[in-house]
């Protein structure tokens, strides 16, 4: 009678270890996957592969979609406050009025009441959006478009003790997720190290972000090194962007999920100006399209970011004000400097100027990333300071590294285009034809542009007054630290020191010799969109539209203008000579900068990767 016990006994025991066996082979995740950690994006199932791999940005269905890392736990003089006033509007607002589950929904929509009151751009400076002047009628224009075509965007922001504008940007997101759709977009935030508010603030997103079900990662590292006359600025700021892109290649490995476009948040951007961003990047099948960063400095606006921006000549935006007149704009090639004066989007050789837009099918998911110089001294070593050749590379931030990646990149895609139609197997630079594009223009002539620069410098020394040089004025030389303005240099990180504290005079353009010139290669597309400027100041926000674009409102013929010349038609090649604008030793952010004139060859920079290659 025992034996028909037993028999039962080993028949349940084998179909537990049957469905065990089949929940771990078609159910559950990968064996990588289970062996990392929850907060680590999950891969597809043998189910999901054999079927349709979900592709969707659910969070309801995704827990692992939102996730904090690194939380700053340690305790603050307003942790107690915090507590009380939660515990207070709990106590008194929440919990008499829950009576049973049919109030939930009233609730929620409670909490969804408070996120619009505070988030609806009534942020420091957002509350000056829908007030801002603007050209060609740009509030009129419709963004139904980018949410038919159900895009995926994904919203970069590198944070470093900026709460000042930490709150503006999160009611950006908001108002991007609402047009554009929450499971559309998907929030990476990475807290380097902050000292101010910043984690306080940071613990606010995660809570508005969850509610309204934004797929996010926040994480928080500390800083590279304690020292600060150990850090070199340009490695930190490589590091920082590298790790907040970390989620879009782990979301294309894991899930298959590609995103469209990444949005670089910087400063303070109204989230019109981002969405016509977008459609210029769109339109224009762009690598990159920055805005502008325009810092306020003794009552007047100077363009910002210098060191990261060059037009398509290689050359700075220097001496340039939110009131200059046309011989003195940003661009200082002929034709950015007719398409700015239209507020028309213009071709650079690199931007960062506040927020941008980078393709990722163009950049990053090619292998694209940040990086930056090795050569520089670290100045709390005991050694001296070493003695640097001419021709080594440009020690310059990480930005500038990224567009001369974008141009011999986009150069090399379009070799290995030309050898995949012809059916052969890629030839060396050296052999390889190549299909010309026509020259740019003659730049400008070395003595006209000093003449302007005199010019202008003098005419701001007029307006700024005590004879300052513009030089000290704009690029953090001596007036500015003298006074220790803690908004003179927001955003530009101490441009390049004056000749006279032992910086370098930029040689003017001349013509280099370079075995094949940069103009037959495919050109990167990379612009600026003069009409997307980011600010760091609230109350004078509509003083810099108003400089930029006039007093009046845009009519219908500006409008039909800009819709017609959004795509710009004739693309440069690559400038054979850039200034380089560099740190070359350690400092941090605020470390001084020289510059000096460097050749650069697409043509010499692919025998390179392609005798590392080999």
């Amino acid at each position: 009678m025992a034996f028909p016990r037993r028999s039962v006994v080993l028949r349940i025991t084998g179909l537990l270890t049957i469905g065990l066996l089949v929940y771990l082979v078609f159910f559950s995740p990968s064996t990588s996957s289970r062996s990392a950690q929850s907060h680590q994006i999950k891969e597809h199932n043998f189910i999901e592969r054999a079927t349709r791999p979900d592709k969707s940005l659910n969070v309801q269905k995704h827990s692992f979609l939102q996730t904090r890392l690194g939380r700053d736990e340690r305790d603050d003089i307003f942790n107690g406050l915090i507590y009380e006033g939660m515990m207070d509007y709990w106590t008194r607002l929440q919990l008499p009025y829950i009576t049973n589950r049919d109030t939930a929904s009233t609730d929620a929509q409670h909490v969804f009441s408070a996120i619009d009151e505070l988030l609806s751009l009534n942020g420091w400076v957002a509350a000056l959006c829908p007030t801002l002047a603007r050209p060609f009628g740009q509030s009129q224009l419709a963004y139904e478009d980018l949410i038919g075509e159900d895009h995926l965007y994904y919203v970069a922001i590198a944070i470093h003790s900026a709460d000042h504008f930490l709150v503006d940007q999160l009611a950006v997101i908001v108002q991007m997720a609402r047009r554009l759709g929450s499971s559309n977009i998907f929030v990476s935030m990475l807290d380097y190290d902050s000292t101010d508010a910043t984690a306080t603030l940071v613990d606010l997103c995660e809570a508005v972000l969850t509610l309204l079900n934004v797929p996010f990662r926040i994480r928080r590292v500390p800083g590279m090194t304690a020292d600060p006359a150990a850090a070199y600025y340009p490695l930190e700021e490589a590091y920082m962007k590298n790790l907040a892109l970390e989620p879009l290649h782990e979301l294309k490995q894991k899930r298959g999920i590609s995103f469209s476009r990444v949005i670089w948040l910087k400063g303070f951007t109204c989230p019109n100006d981002i969405l016509e961003t977008i459609k210029i990047s769109f339109s224009n099948k762009a690598a990159m399209v920055c805005g502008m960063d325009w810092a306020e400095h003794n009552g007047f606006f100077i363009f910002s970011d210098r060191w990261r921006t060059r037009d398509i000549e290689g050359d700075q935006f220097r001496q340039s004000r939110s009131t200059s007149k046309s011989d003195a704009v940003p661009p200082r090639d002929r034709q950015g400097t007719q398409r700015y004066a239209q507020h028309l989007p213009f071709q650079v050789f690199c931007c960062e100027a506040g927020t941008h837009v980078v393709d990722p099918t163009q950049s990053y998911y090619k292998g694209i990333g940040y990086r930056a110089g090795s050569d520089f001294h670290n100045l709390s070593r005991a050694d001296g300071v070493p003695v640097w050749d001419a021709n080594t590379p440009c020690l310059d931030s990480s930005q500038a590294w990224f567009c001369r990646d974008l141009w011999v990149q986009t150069a090399r895609d379009a070799m290995e285009e030309v050898d995949k139609a012809n059916g052969g197997t890629p030839r060396r630079v050296q052999r390889r034809e190549v299909a010309e594009i026509p020259p740019r223009d003659p730049p400008v002539e070395p003595r006209e542009d000093e003449l302007a620069q005199k010019q202008h410098r003098d005419e701001i020394k007029v307006n700024v007054g005590g004879g300052a040089d513009m030089e000290e004025v704009n690029d953090g030389g001596p007036a500015d630290r003298k006074k220790e303005d803690p908004d003179a240099n927001v955003g530009s990180d101490y441009d390049a020191m004056p000749p006279e504290e032992g910086g370098e005079d930029v040689p003017p353009a001349e013509p280099m010799k370079i075995s094949i010139p940069n103009s037959v290669f495919r050109p990167a597309r990379i612009l600026v969109n003069p009409r997307c400027p980011t600010t760091y100041a609230g109350v004078t926000h509509t003083q810099l539209a108003r400089d930029l674009f006039g007093e009046r409102d845009g009519d219908e013929r500006d409008k039909t203008v800009v819709s017609g010349k959004y795509v710009l038609d004739d693309w440069e090649g690559a400038p054979e000579s850039f200034v380089c604008q560099e740190q070359r030793q350690t400092g941090g952010r605020k470390a001084p900068k020289t510059q000096r004139r460097l050749k650069f060859s697409i043509h010499e920079e692919l025998r390179q990767l392609e005798d590392l290659s080999s």
